[in-house]
C-alpha cells in the first residue's frame, strides 16, 4: 500500500557541526619580543653573515701574520730575508735554527723556562686549590675582601713588586737562582689561579660534599675524593694558563737573573739591541721555537680550556 500523497518523506537531519571552543587555554602563545625561531634564524640577511665572516678573517690575518713573517724569515737564505720587495720564492734552509741551536745558549735557556714554568703550575695549583675552594664555599665578607685585595695585589705594576723581591734575592743569596724565580712567579699569578678556580669550584653543587661527609669523610677528604676529581677542567685551564704567564714573562726573569736562571724571553729580548742584521733570523728562529709548544699546548687542551672557561656543569 502506497503513502499518501499529503505526507512527504523527510530526509534524516544532519549533525551538528562543533563548534571549537577558543578558550584562553588554547590560543596560540603570544610570541614575546625578541624571541628569534628558527624560522627567524634562517632568514638572516646574508651581508651580515658575509661581514662577520669578513671581520673574523680580518682578525685571524692580523693575528697569524707576524708568527708568518717570522717563520718566512727564519727560513730564508740570508740574501732573500732583509730585501725589500719581499722575496717569496726561495730555498728554504735551517741555517739560523742550526747556529741558535750549537752557538748559543738557547737549549740551556730552554730548559730554564720549561722547569721554571712547570713548577710554578705545579706550586700555584697546590696552594691556589684549596684556598679557591674556601673562598668559594665560605660567603662571608673577609672571603670578599680577600678576594678583592688579591686582584688589587695582581692590578699593581711590575716594578711595584719585583724590587723587594730583589732585595729579597739579595739578602737570602738566592739571586740568579730558580728557586728565587719560581717564587717570583708564583707570587705574582696566584691571584689569578685562585680567581679562575674559585668561579669554577663556586658552581660544583654543594651537596656533593655534603653528601660525602654524610658518608663518613672530612672536609678534607670530601674535597679530594669528591671535588678535585670534578674540577679536572678547572685544575687544567688554570694551570694552562699560568704556565703560559710564566713563561712569557719578562720583567721578573730580566732583575731576578743575571746567567744562571735566565729564561727564553730575556734571551730573545737581549738581541733586540744588536746591530747585526744576521741576528734577527736568529731571534725569528727563537721567537718560532718558543711560539711552537705554547700553540700545541693549546691544540691539545683545547677541549679542556673551553670546558673550563664556560663552568663547572655537571652532567647528570
Amino acid at each position: 500500500m502506497s503513502a499518501p500523497n499529503n505526507v512527504s518523506m523527510l530526509t534524516p537531519a544532519s549533525p551538528p557541526v562543533p563548534v571549537p571552543d577558543r578558550s584562553v587555554n588554547d590560543r596560540p602563545p603570544r610570541r614575546t619580543r625578541g624571541a628569534l625561531s628558527n624560522t627567524t634564524i634562517g632568514r638572516r640577511p646574508r651581508w651580515r653573515t658575509a661581514l662577520a665572516y669578513t671581520g673574523l678573517s680580518v682578525a685571524a690575518f692580523v693575528a697569524v701574520f707576524p708568527f708568518v713573517w717570522a717563520f718566512l724569515t727564519s727560513i730564508k737564505p740570508y740574501t732573500d730575508a732583509f730585501i725589500s720587495p719581499p722575496v717569496w720564492s726561495f730555498t728554504p734552509q735551517i741555517t739560523a735554527y742550526e747556529q741558535l741551536w750549537y752557538a748559543t745558549e738557547f737549549a740551556s735557556f730552554g730548559m730554564n723556562t720549561i722547569v721554571v714554568g712547570v713548577v710554578t703550575v705545579i706550586i700555584s695549583l697546590i696552594v691556589g686549590a684549596p684556598a679557591a675552594y674556601a673562598l668559594s664555599r665560605f660567603d662571608s665578607r673577609i672571603s670578599l675582601w680577600l678576594l678583592v685585595l688579591a686582584l688589587v695585589f695582581r692590578s699593581l705594576p711590575r716594578f711595584v713588586v719585583v724590587l723587594p723581591f730583589y732585595s729579597i734575592a739579595q739578602a737570602l743569596n738566592i739571586y740568579d737562582t730558580q728557586l728565587m724565580l719560581i717564587i717570583a712567579l708564583v707570587a705574582v699569578n696566584q691571584p689569578f689561579t685562585i680567581w679562575l678556580l674559585r668561579n669554577f669550584f663556586a658552581e660544583l653543587p654543594r651537596e656533593l660534599e655534603e653528601a660525602a661527609q654524610i658518608d663518613g669523610c672530612s672536609r678534607f677528604g670530601a674535597f679530594r675524593r669528591v671535588i678535585m676529581p670534578l674540577a679536572g677542567p678547572g685544575l687544567v685551564t688554570a694551570g694552562i694558563f699560568t704556565f703560559l704567564l710564566a713563561i712569557q714573562e719578562y720583567l721578573i726573569p730580566v732583575v731576578l737573573t743575571q746567567q744562571h736562571a735566565t729564561t727564553l724571553s730575556v734571551f730573545i729580548a737581549s738581541f733586540g739591541i744588536a746591530e747585526d742584521t744576521a741576528l734577527y733570523q736568529l731571534i725569528a728562529a727563537a721567537s718560532i721555537l718558543l711560539a711552537l709548544p705554547i700553540i700545541a699546548l693549546a691544540f691539545l687542551a683545547q677541549k679542556f680550556l673551553v670546558t673550563g672557561l664556560t663552568g663547572g656543569a655537571i652532567k647528570g
